[in-house]
């Protein structure tokens, strides 16, 4: 007797993704590389408080975190010429190996008692200076291996695999901190980026890619940033979300000041926010793949404003729960965002250009947030708390209906929203590189 699934699974978006052959082989890898980045928030500050001079915690502390992410965006324009013309899962597989051979060396370097606050901040940023090309790999792989209507719940998976992390990962950070030390769980975190650079050895496609550019060809030649350069639809897309996360990022300053400040509150009720941020993610990331249908180019721009409106409540000083339902709603829309404006990239974008462009795509996005972060501080010494709150809730809204207002008609209509494919760029100058 032939067992058949559930109707709920055979209609369900995702399950193209994790059936697929070559996909199903590389997300568990992902799965536990993820895990270990979500332990890693805890992991890094947590082992730089434990090395930093007591006088100076707080800057060594912001200079790891940095040197965990940021160096990924220097990644991006520094390396276009060596690695743009690399196959995807070569590209996740040199970040993965470069990840788990300097995250570990830092758990060594402590055994053998030669690890300092510098040395800890220098292996930190060398573990992250090919994260975006990874990321790159990582979207392109999924843009060449799945059909274009199955894009955006291939994004989806891999933001819910995200999403979950960043719950479950601190949570399982925090008691092998106390039995082992912050160093090591970053040598389980170096671990699990071994597990996912042996799952794409094994697992990926081989060498042979019908869409990667022969040496010769143009296409090897261009950098990301020429071919967003020449296409309008591309440009405005690239906007969009670099003012979305920069308008968010004063976020991350004016929450903590405006729960003690304005509401008087304890550190429970920080805690609550955050929480209900990221529950609202996952609930997100798992419902993204059921919004294929929607003009993706509208319902970005249509996120981007909405979640202003949800951060309204925070800025006016608006009773706590409408403050809290607010931050969810905002946690729920991020997820869909980041996964449809991916999907629109990898529509718009010829394949052998794919790379490049998503590696620059990445670096914005890991600049944009730590860039509205740091113009918070003045911003809050300026305007206050609450009143930071209402400029970033304001300026999302009108962001988000001003991209709306700019698609072109045909945008507005499904399935026809994505801007066109780029053309061909004109032989590329020396400031493309």
């Amino acid at each position: 007797m032939k067992l058949s699934l559930p109707r709920a699974v055979r209609a369900s978006p995702y399950r193209p993704v994790v059936a697929h052959p070559v996909l199903r082989r590389l997300l568990p890898g992902y799965t536990v590389s993820s895990l270990g980045d979500g332990m890693a928030v805890v992991a890094v500050s947590w082992l730089a408080v434990e090395l930093a001079p007591a006088d100076d915690r707080g800057i060594w502390v912001a200079l790891a975190a940095a040197a965990y992410t940021l160096p990924g965006a220097a990644g991006a324009v520094l390396l276009n010429r060596l690695l743009r013309g690399l196959r995807p899962a070569r590209l996740a597989t040199w970040d993965a190996l470069l990840r788990a051979g300097a995250l570990g060396a830092i758990p060594l370097a402590h055994t053998m008692g030669a690890l300092s606050i510098g040395l800890y901040v220098a292996l930190l940023g060398a573990s992250s200076v090919l994260h975006s090309w990874g990321q790159a790999g990582t979207y392109t792989l999924i843009a060449r291996q799945l059909p274009e209507g199955h894009h955006l719940a291939g994004n989806a998976v891999l933001s819910t695999i995200g999403s979950v992390s960043t719950v479950t990962g601190p949570l399982l950070a925090a008691p092998l901190v106390i039995w082992g030390g912050a160093a090591s769980v970053l040598a389980v975190v170096a671990a699990t980026f071994t597990i996912l650079a042996a799952t794409l050895r094994l697992g990926a496609p081989p060498d042979a890619d019908p869409t990667a550019p022969d040496p010769a060809d143009q296409a090897f030649r261009t950098s990301g940033f020429g071919v967003i350069r020449h296409d309008r639809g591309l440009t405005g897309l690239l906007l969009l979300s670099a003012g979305f996360f920069l308008l968010f990022g004063p976020v991350y300053v004016a929450l903590p000041l405006h729960v003690t400040d304005d509401l008087h509150a304890p550190v429970g009720m920080l805690a609550t926010f955050y929480s209900l941020f990221g529950a609202g993610a996952v609930a997100g990331a798992l419902l993204t793949g059921y919004l294929r249908r929607l003009p993706l180019g509208l319902a970005a721009a249509g996120i981007v404003a909405v979640a202003g409106a949800a951060l309204l409540p925070l800025g006016l000083g608006a009773p706590t729960p409408a403050a809290l339902a607010g931050f969810a709603l905002v946690g729920l829309l991020w997820p869909p965002y980041s996964a449809m404006s991916t999907t629109l990239f990898q529509r718009s974008t010829p394949p052998a250009l794919l790379p490049q462009v998503l590696a620059v795509v990445s670096a914005v996005r890991t600049l944009a947030v730590p860039l509205g972060t740091f113009l918070g501080g003045p911003a809050v010494a300026a305007l206050g708390p609450t009143r930071t709150l209402l400029v970033s809730a304001v300026g999302m809204l009108a962001l988000g209906l001003a991209a709306a207002a700019a698609l072109p008609r045909r945008g507005r209509s499904a399935d026809r929203d994505r801007p066109p494919a780029a053309p061909a760029p004109k032989p590329p100058t020396a400031s493309h590189s």
